[in-house]
């Protein structure tokens, strides 16, 4: 830890706001936390490496990345923007971050079961 980690009082659920320096990637905290990368696959191996796959936004100057979208295990990509949700798109996770959708005309997908009749 770089700064900051003090916790409130006993009871309290607060934690003032802290950086955490050094190589932390394998410690559980960092599964949530920002990293510098040199190359987009080391980047996306990042960025997948986690039980999780709610949602996923990557910003470049460059459109040829836009691959990273399809590249990122997540149910919601945002490509140079964080707002990625909307009324009109199913929304769902992959990985332990979703079962099921909401929104749009598959919404209701899970709570139909088809049955053909002849």
């Amino acid at each position: 830890m770089t700064v900051g980690g003090k916790s409130g009082e006993p009871g309290e659920q607060f934690v003032s706001p802290t950086v955490l320096g050094g190589h932390l990637r394998d410690e559980g905290c960092s599964r949530r936390d920002l990293w510098s990368f040199d190359t987009e696959e080391e980047v996306i191996e990042m960025a997948n490496d986690t039980e999780f796959g709610l949602a996923g936004c990557f910003f470049s100057r460059d459109v040829s990345r836009i691959g990273v979208a399809e590249a990122l295990e997540t149910g919601l990509v945002g490509g140079n923007t964080g707002l990625i949700s909307t009324e009109m798109a199913p929304s769902d996770g992959i990985k332990q971050s979703g079962m099921g959708r909401e929104g749009s005309k598959y919404g209701t997908d899970d709570y139909v079961n088809i049955k053909y009749f002849a």
